[in-house]
């Protein structure tokens, strides 16, 4: 049994407090609580018709759980007796302990010592509003809400969210989205979001789960739960904000200006395969599709409707995701198009045009020659006209088209308006009986379909291994920054791609060393962090003397000189960068290179550990990557030798994990196929921990 078990399916309820505590009461009795409710107060007899004890040790036994609606002081006291006598669990909806650790010195001990009196008894919070349980009819919830309970042997979603706001607003939504558990996690001074979900999902009436994230509790904790959820075939939707949150300071590199904390946060997500959206109503709708459908097999998408300005709007949403309206073969364009006239084009998404409106065995032939393409969701799109001014009756013939074409080709569909009114919510239950999804606008629909193919992907795929956090922390104090000589040396020790190079002190030095290493060359200032912003390089120099005049030009820059044997016959550039992150541990940007970095900003972030294939996906992702398939006849680039080298400087960094800060090669040159990618440059920079 987990250790929420009896917290979030009690059978019997305490209450402390006063006009919140009064609210509990009334809200339980209100859904049909079946079990006890055992009110405490010190001086009133009965709270909201319920008989009220003094004090926790006079209640008739120890109970499941219990809302603490009283002061923080005395909240530690109660949640103590609790645990004394035996609780199963406590929220405690009391504000005043961490969060307000900026302008009240007692909220951080106060915590403490509200955790040191749980003890083992679980606790959600502080500062926050707790617990409806909408399948049991269970409320540790003060204020008002728009959730109804479920019916006999029903299921809906289970959703947490670190604002008590923004939980009221979801139960208060009109688009047909059934809830069995909604959660806020508050402070979560002993009890995490990830061991919330955890109790959660292993309710048989939960169906997916919401998160609507500011902080993860812990990466193992997050990583426990995406296994289980896989297991247990339930998907999870995440909306993690702070998305605008600046990159961290103290960085120096390009990468720490890709990366930032937001960056982490969704390349963790997706290792998870957990669906990431942006947007509360995309939140609602993709946990609805979740609902009814499940992850979706793949992201092949068709679309009809009787309108040719809908067919382009869907058209032009799918624009830039990886869902897509794929072409009709030439034999499906052709039986869809036996059962239209001849002025109709048949394509995807199609237009069928108001010539079959209400001739219902019209539109099931034409629905179920559409649906019968095999793709992973078929849409709909009908706006319902207003019930006050119009009639809707012919509205039903369409729908009734739709299911019959579904049920043909025993396929997946949802009904789309392109205005969420325009769905009105009173028919949201009867559309997923049905086995038709209500989702609300365009966008929204493809985002939850978007959602949905990413986890049937993910899921399709081996699991990720857990992610390295041996560097995570906060970072080291003092920095040092090698020079470039000094952070090559280190990466040809460790065997990875550096062209040959020598420091020279002087301008007869640098000759001397061009001359050994052959021409053509790259000069550099040592030094000097960015190099080409200050005019602190040279390249392709072709002979001793215009080394000396470059050496001449670049002494005064920095601290010395750097000469290095050109690379020759690049094809690309890529930057690989290592950042550490406080919580993740060190993490991996890949995207492409050179000085306008920051300025294309084509990147992806990557978990350590990651595998040859995780690596291949993310180059492959990048806008650059038709550029090393040898884009308009240019010469392919060397893709194994680019993926051999980044595999190698991941290694590198998890092995120095406890002493590096950042890492940045930029550019890695990848060159021609069979002459393998380089590293060019280098900016190591490193913390003041001591444990290589």
């Amino acid at each position: 049994m987990h250790k929420l078990e009896r917290l979030l399916r009690p059978k019997s309820i305490a209450v402390f407090g006063g006009a919140q505590a009064a609210a509990v009461v009334a809200q339980s009795i209100k859904m049909g609580f079946a079990g006890e409710i055992w009110p405490v107060h010190p001086t009133k007899d009965e709270v909201a018709g319920r008989k009220a004890y003094r004090s926790v040790a006079d209640l008739p036994g120890a109970p499941d759980a219990a809302f603490v609606g009283v002061n923080r002081h005395l909240t530690i006291e109660v949640v103590k007796a609790l645990a004394e006598r035996g609780a199963g669990g406590a929220v405690c909806f009391a504000a005043g302990f961490l969060e307000t650790e900026a302008y009240d010195d007692d909220g951080e001990r106060l915590q403490a010592e509200l955790v040191a009196a749980a003890g083992s008894m679980p606790i959600i919070g502080p500062n926050c509003y707790g617990l409806i349980n909408y399948a049991d009819g269970a409320l540790l919830w003060p204020d008002q809400h728009g959730g109804i309970r479920l019916a006999e042997g029903g299921k809906g979603v289970a959703i947490i969210t670190q604002s008590s706001n923004i939980a009221i607003n979801m139960t208060m939504q009109k688009r047909g989205l059934p809830i069995a558990f909604l959660m806020t996690a508050g402070n979560q001074a002993q009890t995490g979001l990830s061991e919330m979900a955890l109790g959660l999902i292993e309710d048989e009436r939960v169906t997916s789960l919401g998160l609507h994230i500011e902080a993860f509790d812990s990466v193992a904790g997050f990583e426990r739960l995406a296994a289980r959820a896989r297991e247990l075939k339930k998907p999870i939707i995440a909306m993690k904000v702070g998305r605008s949150e600046q990159a961290r300071q103290a960085t120096v590199s390009h990468t720490a200006s890709l990366a930032g904390s937001d960056a982490a946060s969704g390349a963790f997500l997706r290792r998870l395969g957990i669906a990431r959206v942006d947007s509360i109503p995309a939140f609602i709708e993709a946990l609805k599709l979740l609902h009814i459908t499940g992850p979706l097999p793949g992201y092949r998408l068709s679309s009809m409707s009787c309108s040719g300005g809908e067919a382009s709007v869907m058209a032009d949403s799918a624009e830039g995701r990886w869902v897509n309206f794929p072409d009709l073969t030439d034999t499906h364009r052709a039986h869809v198009k036996s059962t239209l006239g001849p002025l109709v084009a048949v394509a995807n998404p199609l237009d069928y045009h108001t010539f079959i409106w209400n001739n219902e065995p019209a539109m099931t032939a034409t629905f179920t020659a559409m649906v019968s393409g095999g793709f992973d969701l078929n849409m709909l799109v009908l706006d319902f006209p207003r019930p006050d001014r119009c009639s809707v009756t012919d509205w039903w013939a369409t729908l009734r088209a739709f299911e019959s074409a579904l049920k043909t080709n025993k396929a997946h569909g949802a009904i789309v308006s392109s205005l969420p009114e325009n769905l009105p919510e009173e028919y949201t239950a009867e559309l997923m009986a049905r086995g038709m999804v209500p989702l609300f606008g365009i966008s929204e629909a493809m985002d939850a379909a978007g959602a949905a193919a990413f986890i049937g992907w993910a899921w399709a795929e081996p699991q990720a291994q857990p992610i390295d956090t041996s560097a995570a922390g906060a970072p080291g104090g003092d920095h040092i920054t090698p020079d470039e000589a000094e952070a090559k040396s280190r990466l040809i020790e460790a065997g990875l791609p550096v062209p040959k190079g020598e420091r020279a002190a002087n301008a007869v030095e640098a000759v001397i060393s061009s001359m050994a290493l052959g021409f053509p060359v790259a000069l550099k200032a040592l030094g000097v962090t960015h190099k080409s912003e200050v005019g602190a390089v040279r390249l392709n120099l072709k002979d001793a003397e215009s080394v000396s005049t470059a050496a001449h030009d670049l002494l005064p820059l920095g601290t010395g000189l750097y000469v290095e044997r050109m690379v020759r016959d690049g094809v690309a550039e890529l930057i690989v960068g290592f950042t550490r992150d406080p919580m993740f541990g060190a993490v991996m940007t890949l995207g492409t290179g050179g000085v306008l970095v920051e300025l294309l900003r084509d990147s992806v972030t990557l978990m350590l550990p990651a595998t040859r294939d995780d690596i291949e996906a993310a180059l492959r992702g990048l806008k650059l990557y038709p550029l090393l398939e040898g884009y308009r006849g240019r010469p392919k680039a060397d893709v194994a030798a680019a993926i051999d080298a980044i595999s190698g400087i991941a290694g590198f960094v998890q092995k120095n994990a406890g002493e590096i800060e950042e890492l940045d090669i930029n550019p890695l040159i990848v060159c021609s196929e069979g002459k393998g990618a380089w590293i060019a440059d280098a900016l190591l920079v490193l913390g003041d921990k001591k444990n290589v």
